[in-house]
Parts: structure tokens; C-alpha cells; sequence
């Protein structure tokens, strides 16, 4: 079953409406007919809306009301994943996992060692799009929210952005091994409700002084094990472990 998102002021009732681009999607690309069965939430409340497609109108499509299914589908924590930049193929997959897991933000960061460097009117351009993939994502993975992509920011903007941030983590690949043991006890332990940092390094990885810069602001570097992923490996890794431990 497809799902759409609305705004609240287009649920009247059992009349609801649906806006914006979805209208051509749903008439011209999808081919729905009326009495096709669709789902429908809104980013204000946490509840699916069952719906029928009564009538094509001109700007947007009419739905009669079904029932109402009242599931928290959304994690308990927030988390946010500061995602070192890479290639355009592979932030694109980033963003799309990542909001699949359950992620609350994702902020592409510049770092020292990032092979890709995004400018001016490309950057917003890119950032439209990587917006317009985790929508596709989130409506795919039946999520309650549309989860930010932000504009691009430098690891000392990032680092400040999340300074409120309860859990602040780096998975290292140059860390000792003996973080392990630390690593299954730190994660273990986060309290749900708790707002979560994710940074993930580029292709390149992270350099030192980046790393140093981190730990001085709170962060704990953890260890995803011996073998050195790649960092569309990583960053799913970490929410993978996250949603294993904080699922409710």
C-alpha cells in the first residue's frame, strides 16, 4: 500500500486531501483508480489515516476516511547522522538507509579528507535533492515524519550544532581494539529519549586533529571492529546497532 504525507489543514473529517506534487504521482505515474486503498499521515501527529481515493479533482485528490490506525512506528531517540562527504551515488544510498533505520536528521559535513567538495547553486541543488530522497524513503519505510537533510556544514559547525546532543559518537577506525568491551557497554546503556550524534568520516576517513577536536567536545570514539568499512558501511552499522538496542 503506498503512503503519502499531508498537510494537518487537509484532513477535514473523513475528507482528506492530498496536495503538491504526490497529486501528478498518484494520477499519471502510479495510474491509481478511485477506490484504491491508500495511507495517509501528516508530520504533526502520530497516526495513519486509512483511506479510499474518492475523486481526481483538478489540484488535488479527494480520499474518504477508513479508519484511523494509532501506532508509534518512530524510535524513542533522535538521532542525528553527521555524514562525512562522499560521492553522490553513495550519499544518496546513505540518506536513503538511513532514513529507512529510523534516522531523525542527516547532516552531510565537510571534512579534511572528503574527496567531493560541493559549491553555491550545485550544493542547494543537491541538497533539494537528497531532501527529495528521503522523503521517497521515509514514505517507502511507512515513517510518521520526513526526516531533514541539512544543508552542508564544516566539521566546527557541526561539532557546535551538536553541542546540546546527550550521546555524541565516532566510530574510529584507528581505535583500539580493546574499545570493543566500551563499545557494547556505551551503547547498551543509552537511555531512551536520549538525542544521539552520529559522525561518520568520508572516504578518506577522519584526520587526527578532526578526531582530537571531538574528544575535547565530549564525543567517544567507538570501534566497529577489526575490519575497516566503508563509510556506507559505517554510518549503517552504528543505526543498525542503535535500533537493535533501542526498538521499542
Amino acid at each position: 500500500m503506498y503512503q503519502f504525507f499531508t498537510d494537518p489543514g487537509n484532513i477535514c473529517g473523513k475528507d482528506i486531501y492530498i496536495t503538491g506534487q504526490d497529486v501528478n504521482h498518484i494520477k499519471n505515474v502510479l495510474r491509481m483508480r478511485i477506490g484504491e486503498e491508500v495511507s495517509v499521515v501528516t508530520q504533526a501527529e502520530d497516526k495513519e489515516y486509512r483511506c479510499e481515493i474518492e475523486a481526481f479533482e483538478e489540484d488535488r485528490v479527494h480520499l474518504k476516511l477508513r479508519f484511523i490506525k494509532e501506532e508509534n512506528v518512530e524510535l524513542p531517540n533522535r538521532i542525528y547522522l553527521f555524514q562525512g562527504l562522499a560521492k553522490s551515488d553513495k550519499l544518496e544510498l546513505i540518506i536513503q538507509k538511513a532514513v529507512e533505520l529510523g534516522v531523525y536528521e542527516v547532516i552531510p559535513v565537510k571534512m579534511k579528507r572528503c574527496v567531493v567538495k560541493y559549491e553555491g547553486k550545485k550544493e542547494e541543488a543537491k541538497v533539494l535533492r537528497y531532501n527529495a530522497i528521503s522523503e521517497a524513503a521515509a514514505k517507502q519505510s511507512k515513517r510518521r515524519i520526513i526526516p531533514k537533510v541539512s544543508s552542508v556544514m564544516t566539521f566546527g559547525e557541526a561539532i557546535k550544532y551538536c553541542e546540546a546532543m546527550d550521546i555524541k559518537l565516532l566510530p574510529y577506525e584507528l581505535a583500539d581494539m580493546k574499545a570493543m568491551d566500551k563499545t557494547r557497554e556505551l551503547l547498551k546503556n543509552i537511555e531512551k529519549g536520549s538525542s544521539i550524534a552520529v559522525f561518520i568520516g568520508p572516504e578518506g576517513g577522519f584526520d587526527d586533529t578532526e578526531v582530537d577536536k571531538a574528544v575535547e567536545a565530549g564525543f567517544e570514539v567507538i570501534t566497529l571492529g577489526r575490519r575497516i568499512l566503508r563509510t556506507e558501511t559505517a554510518g549503517m552499522t552504528v543505526l543498525s546497532w542503535l535500533v537493535f538496542l533501542l526498538e521499542t
